[in-house]
């Protein structure tokens, strides 16, 4: 079904409370694992109907957050979802704790039992009002950064439409565009701070009342991270400093050098090429025209899988006012559709969205059919390696989106790719510090940031800018407010995606198969398993990013 056609009805929760003991009654009455299976088919059923209609309510509040009446039903989800998921667990208590539960295991996996748990450790009936407060906060902050108005030479411009002359090729530009954007946090900064400050005392007090000393536990618990903890993030980070920021300092120097600079600002933290960055060539429907022959020539797999998307109008991408900023792809269950929303600006990145988000939703069509909706629950990091990687897959067909810059896009996507690593890690790390230590004022997480800046991107140099001198640019990474935890994933699935572009300029028809096998055992396996049986080294195995820094080097 085409997505405009796609009806929406909002969800009666008080009639859900009693489908759902419904449910619940129908399992302690099953007299076998085949009748408890039966019920829990149901399960899917109405589960798949209330994402279906929540994801449908918030793409089209995102799509115009001016929309008051889809705002409202975003509202309305904030205040719900949480009575949902205190639903969701209630039931998989009595699964979890089955006298069948053999049978359950053979039929759904292991692995579904342990989300299972973690579900149990990650939701309580009593941390329903925090975790409604905690979404308005989100939802507060994601409409603060939309309503940004920036007085453009006349034009008034979103965030995400200043993007082109953030990266801009003359030098002048980039600076009077820095400013302009860094201003509009400046004059929203105590807002932005005490948003931050509530969703840290928030989530704190939520880890709390569930028994821990702070936040972290219940936010990997709530992450999903089934087969890895904190000490083994903690590891991986020790590798990124040790041995990918002085490669990634390489690559800074390089560029440095390319752009006939003396010294790197952060204004030039986007630029790559003197004559500036490559852009996609043609319009927005010229790129998703481009895009569709590309997949159509990838493999018959995502042939099939880009004209069902472009034929039943499942991509918004136009950047427009008063549209949510950022990009990402979700699911719509009841349709077996993925949906693609980003902000297309005439940049390289217009060219990640279908690349990256496309990876994201090959991955969710191909295994959308699977009768077992655990085995969809798949964790970031394995999303994550969907996306990043497809990234490198699809870069053959450059030349349909770039021209004759297709290899400029390639040398800086891939300097981009092992760049951000770093990055990504140190928000994982300054996340990790404010949720340990809740009482640090806002002065001082800022301080925390910028410490790691000087660890992580020792290149970096604010001079002229004092809000990022102070330690302001976090603020601007959404991740950090609505997505608790969730960054690390990006490094650990970038790490395999560098690793398919070492495997891929070896043989790129055996990556690729590696690649599909991947995709298709979505989470029926635990992480560790799923990259053993796809021939990826684990990231979390000490000597994993040297040896692929090592690779890369040879072929530098």
């Amino acid at each position: 079904m085409k997505f405009s056609e796609m009806p929406y009805e909002r969800i009666d929760f008080e009639a859900l409370k009693g489908a759902f003991k419904e449910l619940e009654e129908a399992l302690d009455r099953a007299e076998s694992g085949e009748e408890q299976f039966a019920v829990h088919e149901k399960f899917y059923k109405i589960c798949n109907h209330v994402m279906t209609e929540s994801q449908i309510a918030m793409i089209r509040s995102d799509i115009d957050m001016s929309d008051e009446h889809y705002l409202e039903e975003q509202r309305y989800f904030d205040e719900q979802m949480p009575v949902f998921q205190n639903l969701v667990v209630s039931y998989q208590k009595k699964l979890y704790h089955s006298k069948f539960r053999p049978y359950l295991e053979e039929k759904i996996g292991k692995v579904a039992f342990k989300n299972m748990e973690l579900a149990m450790k990650a939701v309580d009936e009593k941390l329903i009002p925090l975790m409604q407060e905690e979404n308005r906060l989100q939802t507060e902050y994601n409409k603060l950064l939309a309503s940004a108005k920036i007085d453009w030479h006349g034009e008034t411009l979103n965030l995400s439409l200043m993007n082109p002359y953030l990266n801009h090729k003359d030098r002048a530009v980039r600076k009077e565009a820095w400013e302009k954007y860094t201003a509009f946090f400046v004059e929203h900064e105590e807002e932005f701070d005490e948003y931050y400050d509530r969703l840290v005392k928030n989530r704190t007090e939520q880890g709390r009342m569930m028994g821990y000393d702070n936040y972290l536990p219940l936010g990997y618990a709530r992450m999903n991270r089934n087969s890895y903890g904190r000490n083994e993030v903690a590891e991986f980070r020790k590798q990124v400093k040790r041995d990918l920021v002085p490669f990634a300092e390489k690559l800074h120097e390089i560029r440095r050098q390319r752009l006939g600079l003396s010294a790197l600002s952060y204004i030039d933290e986007g630029a790559y090429f003197p004559e500036g960055n490559p852009a996609p060539v043609g319009t927005p429907q010229q790129i998703l025209e481009a895009g569709q022959r590309m997949y159509n020539e990838l493999s018959p797999e995502t042939a099939e899988f880009m004209n069902f998307m472009c034929e039943n109008e499942l991509f918004d991408v136009l950047g427009r006012k008063n549209k949510k900023t950022g990009g990402y792809m979700t699911m719509i269950p009841d349709y077996n559709s993925p949906f693609i929303f980003a902000n297309f600006n005439g940049t390289s990145g217009d060219a990640d969205v279908i690349t990256h988000e496309c990876g994201h939703a090959f991955q969710g069509y191909i295994t959308a059919s699977d009768p077992i909706r655990e085995h969809n629950d798949i964790t970031m990091e394995t999303a994550e390696t969907h996306s990043m990687s497809m990234e490198f897959f699809t870069e053959p067909w450059m030349p349909l989106l770039f021209g004759a810059g297709a290899d400029q896009y390639r040398k800086m996507h891939f300097e981009d790719a092992v760049t951000f690593i770093p990055y990504g890690t140190m928000v994982d790390e300054f996340q990790d510090i404010v949720y340990a230590n809740p009482d640090l004022s806002p002065a001082e997480r800022k301080a925390v940031w910028r410490d790691l800046e000087r660890q992580y991107k020792p290149h970096l140099d604010y001079s002229g800018n004092d809000y990022f001198e102070r330690g302001g640019f976090w603020q601007k990474q959404h991740h950090i407010y609505d997505s608790p935890l969730y960054y690390i994933d990006y490094c650990i699935a970038g790490t395999n995606a560098l690793q398919y572009k070492v495997k891929m300029d070896q043989d790129y028809k055996a990556a690729w198969q590696s690649y599909l096998e991947l995709c298709r055992l979505s989470a029926s396996d635990f992480f560790d398993a799923l990259v053993k049986k796809a021939g990826l080294a684990n990231p979390f195995e000490d000597g994993c990013l040297k040896y692929v820094v090592a690779q890369l080097e040879k072929k530098m």
